[in-house]
């Protein structure tokens, strides 16, 4: 941490002591660089891409280096167009870099597209359902990304009475054809699965897992340059234009382009228009532990499997590459951090695995994800030639790699899938971001409340 972030700290100016570090541009402007959190430290590309400076012309424009706009600019790259972007910090820089890795099946928010979409919102939910696990492990087999993809996903039912909805689940994606991704696993056979008595069983899905996400997104940027596309860090975007000459102005010149694409949640200058009150950053924490050795991995989870709980403020964890435990969770909807994360996180570790109590904490870190009520993903269109993504409420692996198809489908002229998404209701507060969060950590708190009951 530099001597201005400690200053700029102690005026309040950032909320967490592990959240940011800083970088100074060649022009004198402050950039943030990656969290020091266990994927800034194991990265495997240190590729910095330059700042934009002067004028250009693309086919698509796209604002916002995370994997909804990387994930974009590839596949407009693969398919021969050409694509500039333009990310403030650093590509990876926000939650596409800090989340829990999980690449899990489908969208958040299925049951309300359902009931709003009706047999076309069904139809579009299957054709996607694993559209993002496709993409990114075609790419990471097609580029070479060394991310630490690891097959297979774990929800486990935190209360006895939500074995009832992971039953109907699986016999669902059974009925769809889904059968052999997916494994109940009953109270009794939990033993074997993971070492814990918490949980009340739960579900396994081979198709889905866990990876570096960081590692991801760094490699498909690289991907994306290798084919033309350009990307500019360090670059704010200051003004975006759709109609009939899309722009995007930044602080070091402008991008000119025939379709201009927000990618992932924005800055509140452009929550305008049907972006207004839509989108509510929420904390989330993550804590990674000392490496585990190998007879404690097979006594806490021997299959290697991603996990997350059922309750509605829930714990998500994994193991890294290394015998590292990533443990996350509290997702905190007022914005205001705990002053010691690592000390409740490590407490909810150790609630679940007593086991790990004596671990040393070697990395703590906290991010923001992008929550919609509804919590339907937001994509969309703002005006002609402007489109927009975000809200993936924690399911963004997958979620964001769906979106960058969906939407680079609409621009090309093929909108099924998109103009569904498009007539998706989604819920705004117009009493602004502050109180609209208060608001929602009030509701959370109700839920929080019956998930200890």
């Amino acid at each position: 941490m530099t001597h201005l972030g400690a200053v700029l700290r102690i005026f309040g100016l950032f909320p967490s002591e592990h959240a940011r570090d800083f970088v100074i541009t060649s022009r004198g402007r402050m950039a943030e660089d990656h969290v020091g959190s266990y994927y800034a430290a194991t990265l495997n590309d240190k590729t910095r891409y330059p700042a934009l400076d002067g004028d250009t012309r693309v086919d698509v424009a796209i604002v916002g280096g995370g994997f909804s706009g990387i994930a974009t600019a590839l596949t407009f790259a693969e398919r021969g167009r050409s694509v500039a972007l333009v990310e403030m910090n650093r590509i990876g820089w926000g939650a596409s870099g800090r989340n829990g890795g999980q690449l899990i099946a489908g969208i958040s928010g299925e049951g309300e597209f359902a009931r709003q979409a009706g047999v076309i919102g069904r139809h579009v939910l299957d054709q996607i359902r694993y559209l993002g696990h496709d993409i990114i492990e075609g790419r990471i087999a097609r580029y070479g990304i060394d991310c630490d993809l690891k097959h297979g996903w774990m929800e486990v039912a935190a209360r006895p009475s939500h074995m009832k909805g992971i039953r109907a689940h699986v016999a669902e994606m059974q009925e769809k054809g889904y059968g052999s991704h997916h494994q109940i696993v009953e109270p009794d056979d939990l033993p074997a699965i993971i070492g814990t008595e918490k949980y009340y069983g739960g579900f396994i899905d081979r198709r889905s897992g866990h990876l570096h996400p960081l590692n991801l997104c760094l490699g498909e940027a690289r991907a994306a340059a290798s084919l033309g596309a350009r990307i500019f860090e360090e670059t704010k975007a200051i003004e975006i234009t759709g109609g009939k000459e899309p722009l995007i102005r930044t602080d070091r010149g402008t991008i000119r382009a025939d379709a201009v694409v927000l990618a992932g949640d924005t800055a509140h200058q452009f929550d305008r228009g049907r972006l207004n009150g839509l989108h509510f950053p929420t904390g989330t924490y993550i804590i990674a532990t000392e490496p585990l050795s190998e007879t404690e991995v097979a006594a806490i989870n021997p299959q290697d499997l991603a996990i997350c709980d059922t309750n509605t403020v829930l714990d998500y964890y994994r193991l890294s590459a290394d015998r590292r435990m990533l443990f996350g969770g509290r997702c905190n909807y007022t914005n205001r951090d705990p002053a010691d994360i690592a000390g409740t996180m490590k407490a909810r570790l150790t609630e679940i695995f007593p086991q790990l109590s004596e671990k040393r904490v070697d990395y703590v870190w906290s991010g923001r994800i992008g929550i919609v009520l509804t919590r339907v993903p937001a994509i969309g269109r703002l005006e002609p030639n402007l489109y927009y993504m975000q809200g993936y409420c924690g399911h963004g692996v997958n979620a964001t790699h769906i979106a960058a198809e969906i939407v680079a489908d609409a621009i090309q002229g093929t909108t099924d899938r998109f103009d569904v998404f498009d007539k998706i209701r989604q819920v705004r507060l117009p009493i602004g971001q502050w109180a609209g969060n208060q608001l929602l950590a009030l509701g959370m708190t109700y839920y929080r409340l019956r998930d200890m009951l």
